[in-house]
């Protein structure tokens, strides 16, 4: 994405601000994607590195809709900090509980799959050499610690990565909390 781009972006999301507070963001990224090019980034790589403009604009909509509730208690500024919070959560709410729900299906999905690929290892570790296996009772133990072992091994990886999604939701939501604190210190 280009400057020219990044910017119609972000003043088209930060058009219901006020025409000084949109001047005063607008020239912040503004002199971002110059200092990006004095050291030799391309605009793409300043706009990469500065992420969504849209999402951006919700942000610091929700932050100067706080910040204007903070200076001046008013009906007309807590209108606007709300609105600008919900529009932060209606966008998680529509994309991203919808990705959340899926993901933490498929690690349930893979959670019954393992628990059943190590109860049947054990099934046939055990049962394998009584019922008269047709390998062998050895190929049946093997067959059985190798179900258990692989049954193992998937678990924990699907641990490691349900706990890397913890780590980015609550990544995420401090986020929004970065947004919330000043509200909530002053409460």
């Amino acid at each position: 994405m280009t400057r020219a781009e990044f910017m119609a972006r972000l003043r088209r999301g930060l058009s219901a601000l006020s025409t000084n507070t949109q001047t005063e963001i607008t020239a912040d990224y503004e002199a971002h994607f110059s200092d990006a090019a004095a050291a030799g980034r391309s605009e793409e790589e300043a706009a990469a590195a500065l992420g969504d403009p849209d999402r951006l604009a919700r942000e610091l909509r929700a932050e100067y809709g706080l910040k204007a509730w903070e200076d001046k208690k008013s009906p007309r500024n807590a209108t606007g900090a709300i609105l600008a919070l919900l529009g932060l959560g209606a966008i998680d709410i529509l994309f991203l509980a919808p990705i959340l729900f899926s993901v933490i299906s498929v690690f349930f999905s893979i959670a019954m799959v393992v628990v059943m690929a190590f109860v049947m290892g054990g099934v046939v570790m055990i049962g394998g050499p009584i019922v008269g296996y047709d390998g062998g009772a050895g190929i049946a133990i093997l067959a059985g610690l190798g179900l258990v072992g692989a049954a193992t091994c998937v678990g924990a990886l699907t641990i490691m990565a349900g706990v890397g999604l913890v780590n980015f939701l609550v990544w995420y939501a401090r986020l929004h909390f970065r947004l919330l604190k000043p509200a909530i210190d002053q409460a």
